[in-house]
């Protein structure tokens, strides 16, 4: 059914908007570390920043506090879970030629915790954590789950390019903004983190990396949870593990990182 009062989506859509500027604004003018610490290389060779990440992760989260403390809860959990551990990825995994789960996997196997594992677990954790908080029965807790930590993966997996990350949440995260109750928030919370990054993005400037990729995509992710049965977490969740799947193949091939 269409929502014909849509006052708390544009709200959480205009909080998550003006959030991530915020943020990005304080970031920029702080740079803790120094700024050389919020500056990569991206895929041409230009020097962009990195404070849109971590900002969008703060904006989405911002757009979700006008939901009910369970909703709001497993909100914040997802996305800032999934953003911090991005951010670690971006800072400790910078060089680290190795890509995809197995990758990471055969590491730990061998003793050695890379960031690609930290992050691996880390959001497969809060994305569980956040599905039980969403659900209330035991398959569909763990349906959310794997619904709202592959979506965080799916998001970064697509993120090869200027734009194509956020652009891919506003995308897919529009048609949620006619969903009621906590599915459209979330989905106008997603958008809206999405949207603020998005010129900065594909103009070059800026870039989301693993922090702002994951945390956008756990928030996606939370709001198809929210917003599905059994049957439609059962569908994405197929959808995102095949995802998965095919990024791996890609990933061992060496055609993206």
């Amino acid at each position: 059914m269409i929502d014909r009062k849509p006052a708390r989506r544009l709200t959480a859509l205009l909080a998550a908007a003006a959030g991530t500027r915020a943020a990005t604004a304080a970031l920029r003018s702080r740079a803790p570390g120094g700024p050389d610490r919020w500056q990569r290389k991206n895929y041409a060779g230009r020097t962009v920043e990195l404070y849109a990440g971590p900002a969008a992760a703060l904006g989405a989260a911002v757009g979700a506090v006008a939901l009910p403390a369970r909703s709001r809860a497993a909100a914040a959990l997802a996305v800032l879970a999934a953003g911090a551990c991005g951010a670690y990825d971006d800072v400790a995994g910078e060089g680290d030629p190795r890509r995809g789960f197995r990758a990471h996997l055969g590491a730990l196997r061998g003793g050695e915790v890379t960031s690609g594992a930290v992050k691996l677990f880390g959001i497969s954790a809060a994305g569980l954590a956040a599905g039980a908080l969403l659900k209330e029965r035991p398959v569909d807790k763990l349906l959310a789950g794997v619904v709202i930590a592959g979506t965080a993966h799916f998001v970064n997996l697509v993120d090869v390019r200027p734009g194509r990350a956020a652009g891919a949440v506003v995308a897919l995260g529009a048609p949620g903004l006619l969903r009621t109750g906590t599915a459209g928030v979330l989905s106008a919370a997603s958008v809206g983190a999405a949207a603020a990054v998005l010129p900065e993005d594909i103009g070059e400037r800026a870039m989301i990396g693993d922090a702002g990729a994951h945390a956008l995509g756990a928030a996606l992710g939370a709001a198809i949870a929210a917003g599905n049965g059994r049957a439609g977490l059962a569908v994405h969740a197929a959808g995102v593990v095949a995802a998965a799947a095919y990024g791996e193949r890609v990933a061992a091939a060496g055609a993206w990182g």
